[in-house]
Parts: structure tokens; sequence; C-alpha cells
């Protein structure tokens, strides 16, 4: 439940700032707080960075930013915790607020429908490793209550007569008199609709709802990192009585590949090259993400050394510049030596000063 974290988390403090801040004080103070903590350029601080993603989430969107503040005033009733005056008066903070709904009840009135938000909807989607560093546009499938096919949303089979309520005498409410009061209440056996259908639908069973899938374009950037949640705004639910959409969340996980990592924004690799290459010097194909590029290995390269290929990391995305493959040097050493092959080794060694085992 959304409101129950808003309730236990203070956003503003995330940002470092206080409830007053103005919406271009949260969107410059995200920016740097955000830049500092993006794990492709501190390593290690995923957990900051998703934290700070969080809160910009909700401080960054203008209605939800009102629903935040208006949980955080009214306390563990708004969010639905169970405190004191949950039903609709706060008796720790002496709110009112919904207590209008409450005599409008008691008398007889109708309840005001309040445009709500809808809930926002969280999916995971699993990329590969190439899709993660170059980006891709691909789709997510949620699970969506549409209007059934069959009767089209009346909940009624095709045909079927329409049967006034025999509680509320189509009304849709039933009433309670007591004394000066009139308590109003939907009516239990029709639901509020003031009848029911002589045959319910046999597809939805009377609902007039059945469950569907509905797909959703997910534009992955380049360079995301395992774990990292992208936030797609009014992908979520829809509203209901004229409430905006809520947001759908789209958390990554990215498969490793065998061939290569990431480093920030640079992605690694290792090419093995014969021991006798790179004693001589030679060039070598090194695979990247695109297409292969040819790499001069200098005579006398060490184990180890690394040498950096320009532009064939992540993509420059934003202000983001590309970055690097670095290609880590292995060095092949033969497990075997026949007679003949030992004696040229041996005579190498002696050639350079260097002492040969007898063994």
């Amino acid at each position: 439940m959304a409101e129950r974290e808003w309730f236990e988390k203070d956003y503003y403090q995330v940002l470092g700032l206080t409830s007053s801040a103005t919406d271009k004080e949260i969107t410059r103070a995200y920016r740097k707080l955000a830049k500092q903590s993006h794990p492709d350029t501190n390593p290690g601080s995923e957990e900051r960075f998703k934290a700070i993603s969080s809160a910009y989430d909700v401080l960054g969107d203008e209605p939800k930013r009102k629903e935040y503040d208006e949980v955080r005033r009214l306390g563990p009733a708004a969010s639905g915790l169970g405190g004191p005056g949950a039903g609709g008066f706060n008796f720790q903070t002496g709110d009112f607020s919904d207590l209008g709904d409450i005599f409008g009840g008691l008398f007889g009135g109708s309840r005001r429908q309040r445009a709500q938000r809808g809930a926002d909807l969280e999916t995971a989607l699993h990329l590969g490793f190439r899709d993660a560093v170059k980006g891709v546009t691909t789709t997510v499938s949620l699970p969506s209550n549409d209007a059934c096919h069959t009767c089209k949303g009346t909940g009624g089979a095709p045909g079927s007569e329409f049967v006034t309520c025999e509680r509320c005498h189509g009304r849709g409410v039933i009433n309670d008199d007591q004394g000066p009061f009139a308590m109003s209440s939907v009516c239990p056996v029709c639901q509020g609709r003031g009848g029911r259908f002589a045959t319910p639908c046999p597809t939805c069973h009377g609902t007039g709802r059945e469950p569907s899938a509905r797909r959703v374009n997910v534009r992955i950037p380049p360079g995301v990192v395992d774990s990292q949640r992208i936030r797609l705004k009014s992908k979520g639910n829809p509203g209901t009585h004229g409430g905006p959409p809520g947001d759908l969340f789209v958390d990554v996980h990215v498969t490793p590949d065998p061939h290569f990592e990431r480093r920030g924004r640079n992605v690694t690799t290792t090419v093995k090259v014969p021991l006798t290459q790179v004693m001589l010097g030679t060039t070598v194909e090194v695979p990247t993400l695109d297409e292969p590029v040819t790499l001069k290995i200098p005579a006398g390269t060490q184990p180890g050394t690394t040498m950096r290929v320009k532009g064939r990391g992540v993509p420059a995305h934003g202000k983001n510049a590309a970055g690097d493959l670095l290609v880590t040097v292995s060095v092949a050493v033969p497990k075997k030596l026949t007679k003949q092959q030992r004696g040229l080794v041996e005579q190498l060694a002696s050639a350079l000063n260097e002492e040969v085992s007898s063994d």
C-alpha cells in the first residue's frame, strides 16, 4: 500500500528539503543527488539512488505530492493503519475533513463521489545484457479488468430482463428511520443498482467485468542497471470519477553476459593472446556489443594490461557521454610442451639470462 509507505518515509528529508520546497527546488535537489549517487558513476550506491528516485517519483508529481502531504498531515488514519478516528475523524489532530460525508449519510443525502487517482502498478522486466546497455523499446503485459465481452458490462445475459429490486424498490439505497435521523445505506441486495437481471451473464457471472491483459510500451534508456526502477507516468490503473490514472513502475532485471561486464558507463571484456604473440606483438580481433574491432597488441604487453576502445561502451544519453570498451589482455600459456618445444624455450631463457629449472 503506497499510503503506508508514504506515512513511514519522509521523502523531503531524503532530498534534503523541507515541506515548503518549491517544485524547482525539488527538481534541482533530485538532479544533484541523482548525479552524485548514480550507480554508473558511483558503484555501490544503488540503494541510495533508489531512495532518491522514489522520493522524486512522489514529490516531483504535483497531484501525488498533494496526496502525500495530506497523508503525512492526517497521520495513521489517512494511511489505513487503524489510527484513532479512522472512520472519518482523527481525535489526535482534530480533523473533521470527512464529517460532511458522514452527515450526508445520516440525513439521507447523497454522498459526493470525489475524484480519485488510479492505483500505481508494478511489474518486472527481464532484459539481456546487450539490451540493458544499448537501450530498447519493448512491451509489458499488465492485468486489467475490462467490460465483459458477452454482456458489454451490464452483468446480464443477452436478452435478460432487468427486474426492479424488491428490497429498495429501484432506489439503490435503503433508509433506516431513527427518530429525527434517517440512516441511508447502499442496498445490500442490488448493490445500489436499483435492480438486477433475471439471468446473470454466464461469462462474468453478473459482475460486468472480466479479467484481461493490456500491453504497455516501455522505452528503456541506454545504460540501465540491474534492479533499477523506471517510472512511466499515467500508465497505471485508471482513476475513478474523473481522477487521473496512476503510474507504472518497471523493475528491471538484467541477465549477466558470459563475455561482457559493466563498470559504470564502460563495458569490460577479456581477450586471450598466445604467449609468443604477446612477446612479439600482434593484432587481435576483439568482440564488442556491435561489430568486432581490431586491436593492436604491442610487443612485450604484460598480462593484465587493460586497453581502451573509445565509444564502445554505454551509448551517449542525455548529458551522459558514451562509455568505452575496456579490454584486459590475458596471456594463453601452453599447458604441455614437447621435448623440442621445451628445448627451444630453454634456449630463449638462456638468451634472456633467465634461470631454467631442471624439472
